[in-house]
């Protein structure tokens, strides 16, 4: 799968779960990751729950569910590499459509995660 083409062509609906250490779950829409390589991807974060939950428990899960008739997406099981608080950089990334402003007093954090899995978004029995 070229990661860069599917999330530049599908449009569709993110979500983003993460458990704390206790394993108490969040789940969160999230925008289209930030492709790096074909083994990671980095969101932009804010200080909210899910990235307070990744400070004691690497481990989250993205599931990308595509526009359109049917059930197809992505299913992608991640563990967080490190994060970022380099300003320009994360500004440099945002995407320009004007949906992903920051506030100038919020703190974001570029999260890097690698790939462990990705799935379908329904079926392929695997374990």
């Amino acid at each position: 799968m070229n990661l860069p083409d599917y999330f530049e062509t599908a449009h569709g609906t993110g979500i983003l779960a993460t458990a704390n250490s206790e394993g108490q779950v969040d789940v969160a829409i999230y925008s289209r990751p930030h492709v790096i390589d074909e083994n990671t991807i980095a969101f932009i974060m804010r200080a909210r729950l899910s990235h307070e939950n990744l400070q004691s428990n690497p481990h989250a899960a993205y599931m990308f569910i595509e526009k359109g008739p049917g059930y197809k997406g992505k299913r992608f099981y991640l563990t967080k590499l490190r994060e970022e608080t380099d300003t320009a950089l994360i500004d440099s990334l945002r995407r320009k459509d004007g949906k992903h402003k920051a506030k100038s007093d919020e703190k974001s954090f570029l999260v890097y995660f690698h790939i462990d899995k990705i799935r379908p978004l329904v079926g392929d029995n695997s374990l």
